[in-house]
């Protein structure tokens, strides 16, 4: 088996929806979930693209999520509401929740749906990229598992509880900041344990507060609280690990509070040494830009700040200024013609799940 394959991107999205649809969840909702994640690989963002399906997989057969996605609305006035997921798929009531807030500013300007409940959603910048195609500012935020420890702690105690923006603008692609509060996010140490590469040093420490590179080890102990990622701007107030560790709460709060949901060590999946559903709480905004401005000017102002920043002096040894959202076009560009790279441990969990629903003409595909 190679060590790395490309496999055309039309062949992992179909894989996906099939492996869904195998596991209960309806058609339309398995086409959203592969939808969410086809656009993580697209972006290049190989953490929360197809290589999260096992995860699910694992999650549904476990049944500590929920193949049918029933949702509450438990609270619908003028611009905002609030929803219960139910434990279902995490990605289905993300979309719909992020399509109720457009829905919402198209009537009142802003829309903000919250929602508790739920389940991994994928990458933030699908849904912000949802309001940015109807000229609309999208704003999306999630908490997770605890991981990150607090600014001078060793706890994990929030999780790595990802930011995401999105404002649309008179270029090829959009402003998209889609980032995680810590470091670097979970998903990229199961990244890097596929890849058997050790994690780099920085991104998280042990219950001593020294850095911790083995990542195997690592993926354990972030389990049992022996370990923890590292938020934004390090283990120092001179490095502004306070900031990074604030937002980190901000977008705790607005991901439970905000809905009466479940926060920080309610979301680690265990309850009396039995497994049970993670619990997340999301927020959803749009803004429609229209209701402030002309979007012409609004696009054509974003752009020049995109722009602006590019064309500014480099450093000698780089050779290119960029800002969020750049990067993932080109990317997809690039992906759309020569494949997703699907290295030797991705490919062996795609092949268990093929095998074991019984999934037919992937025979071939590595």
């Amino acid at each position: 088996m190679p060590e790395t394959k490309r496999i055309p991107v039309e062949k992992i999205y179909n894989l996906m929806v099939e492996v869904f649809t195998k596991l209960g969840v309806p058609e339309d909702d398995a086409i959203i979930c592969a939808d969410v994640l086809i656009e993580s690989d697209l972006s290049g963002i190989e953490s929360h693209g197809v290589g999260r399906l096992k995860m699910y997989y694992d999650r549904l057969k476990a049944g500590i999520q929920f193949a049918i996605t029933k949702i509450n609305v438990i609270k619908d006035f003028a611009a905002i509401a609030v929803w219960d997921g139910n434990h279902g798929m995490g990605h289905v009531i993300s979309k719909r929740a992020m399509q109720s807030a457009i829905d919402k500013a198209k009537e009142f300007g802003i829309g903000c749906v919250t929602v508790r409940n739920s389940t991994h959603y994928g990458i933030c910048g699908y849904y912000a990229k949802m309001a940015c195609k109807q000229n609309m500012i999208g704003i999306s935020m999630t908490n997770a598992r605890p991981s990150i420890a607090p600014l001078f702690g060793v706890s994990p105690m929030l999780g790595t509880n990802p930011i995401c923006f999105g404002a649309p603008s008179d270029k090829e692609y959009d402003f998209i900041y889609d980032a995680a509060t810590s470091i670097s996010q979970r998903g990229k140490v199961e990244l890097y344990n596929r890849a058997e590469k050790p994690t780099p040093e920085g991104w998280a420490i042990d219950e001593e507060g020294k850095t911790y590179t083995d990542t195997k080890q690592l993926l354990v102990d972030l389990i049992d609280g022996k370990a923890s990622m590292i938020g934004l701007g390090g283990m120092e107030e001179e490095t502004g690990g306070h900031k990074g560790y604030s937002l980190a709460v901000m977008a705790e709060i607005l991901s439970a509070a905000l809905q009466a949901g479940s926060f920080m060590h309610q979301l680690n999946g265990w309850e009396e040494g039995k497994r049970v559903p993670y619990k997340l709480g999301h927020i959803f905004m749009a803004m429609d830009i229209e209701k402030f401005t002309d979007i012409a000017d609004f696009k054509r102002i974003t752009g020049e700040i995109m722009e602006q920043l590019q064309n500014s002096q480099k450093r000698p040894d780089k050779e290119r200024i960029w800002v969020a959202g750049e990067k993932e076009y080109f990317q997809e560009k690039e992906i759309r013609k020569n494949g997703i790279p699907i290295n030797t441990s991705l490919q062996k969990n795609l092949l268990t799940m093929i095998n074991e629903l019984n999934l037919e003409g992937y025979n071939n595909l590595f």
